[in-house]
């Protein structure tokens, strides 16, 4: 709530050409293969103001995984926290050329460029080029100001990792609350990781809009335990992993049905697949990802999310280049050995203040953060959590 006592129902963002709203005034410096990834970095040292994406991606890939690669590059490109991109290649991979990727963000209206390294005469030319490109365009979009915009303008993105006996019972609880509050505003929130609705998927399906909504529920956790299997490795020999364990956690049931409470309690309007676009009906979303963070929340942003909350048991220091990801827990020993690269401390659940109000509270730093207060890991560099999920194997 604001000062007044009502719950805050705006916050402060750029407005794009195509309608959405960013959190941040990004020039987003996107590489389209691994061999373009130096030029990237190095322009990214020299140029205020920008964000680098690397990968080792982009070549050598079957079919079904350029594609992929392709749809989470280009979701990067038009996620509204970016307000400009220059998309840099080496040479030429059909499927996932600079120029296929440049074509996708373009329908956005924003500005975009492409550097070819060959075409441009080598790496210290296209690094030249790329500079005085990025000044250009710095120049332009810095002049943008922010403006005052609903929160259904929102897209929030729900993950955790490290998670412990207290995840599931304070921080994820938060989570839920806060993206009741989203939604009931009008925005939209989306849930991945599908590897941890494994033994909750009963109680997601119960809350599907539709009975296809709920298959498909079904559906995207049947396919991912398979998929498993395929393996030679049941997924209950991963998950929980390591550290979940370490936490108290005994089972993947234990732990997906903790996950899920970031869900809140509102109706489940579509599943997505990994990096797709969702609707813009308001609701909660379901995406197909896996556990692994990195690529769970690399899905959320290509999806067009601006700010994520990464609920922690056991502390984190992830942190998404494009998307702003501010962390929490509600283990009191974590937030303090972390505090450096942790914001929200909702510990006190334990010493009787309300799920409502540590939801509410998350709810505030949400939106003040989405105006531009920075988070520790986005004023540390900690830009350490994008990963393109794949399908297959490398040709």
């Amino acid at each position: 709530m604001s000062a007044n006592g009502r719950v805050r129902k705006t916050w402060m963002g750029y407005r794009r050409p195509d309608g959405q709203v960013g959190a941040r005034n990004h020039l987003l410096l996107l590489s389209g293969t691994l061999y373009a990834n130096c030029v990237v970095d190095r322009l990214n040292d020299m140029i205020l103001g920008t964000v680098a994406i690397t990968h080792p991606l982009g070549r050598c890939q079957v079919a079904p995984d350029l594609r992929l690669t392709r749809r989470t590059l280009s979701g990067h490109g038009l996620n509204p926290n970016c307000g400009g991109v220059i998309v840099i290649d080496h040479h030429r991979e059909t499927g996932c050329t600079a120029e296929d990727l440049a074509h996708d963000i373009a329908k956005s209206g924003k500005p975009v460029e492409v550097i070819n390294i060959r075409e441009s005469g080598g790496a210290i030319e296209a690094t030249g080029k790329g500079m005085r490109m990025a000044l250009e365009m710095q120049r332009k979009i810095s002049g943008q100001v922010r403006e005052e915009v609903p929160v259904s303008e929102l897209i929030y993105g729900l993950n955790c990792g490290t998670s412990d006996t207290t995840s599931g019972i304070s921080s994820n609880k938060a989570v839920g609350i806060c993206s009741d509050m989203v939604i009931d505003q009008g925005g939209r929130s989306i849930l991945a990781e599908t590897t941890e609705m494994l033994g909750g998927e009963q109680v997601l399906a119960g809350r599907a809009a539709t009975k296809e909504i709920a298959d498909r529920i079904w559906f995207i956790t049947k396919r991912m335990e398979e998929r498993a299997l395929a393996s030679g490795e049941d997924i209950r020999g991963s998950q929980p992993t390591g550290d979940n364990i370490l936490g108290g956690l005994s089972s993947i049931e234990e732990k997906s049905l903790g996950a899920i409470q970031k869900a809140g309690t509102k109706t489940i309007v579509g599943v997505v697949d990994y990096a797709d676009a969702i609707g813009k009906q308001s609701g909660l979303w379901i995406m197909d990802t896996p556990g692994h963070g990195g690529e769970s929340i690399t899905g959320i942003a290509a999806a067009g999310s601006q700010i994520l909350t990464f609920s922690t048991g056991g502390g984190h220091t992830i942190n998404h280049p494009l998307m702003v990801t501010i962390r929490l827990s509600g283990n009191r020993t974590s937030f303090e050995k972390m505090k450096d690269t942790m914001e929200v401390d909702v510990s006190d659940i334990f010493q009787g203040t309300s799920i409502e109000e540590a939801g509410l509270r998350l709810y505030n730093e949400l939106l003040t953060t989405a105006s531009g207060m920075l988070t520790k890991c986005e004023i540390l560099k900690e830009n350490n959590a994008f990963a393109i999920h794949r399908i297959g194997i490398s040709i």
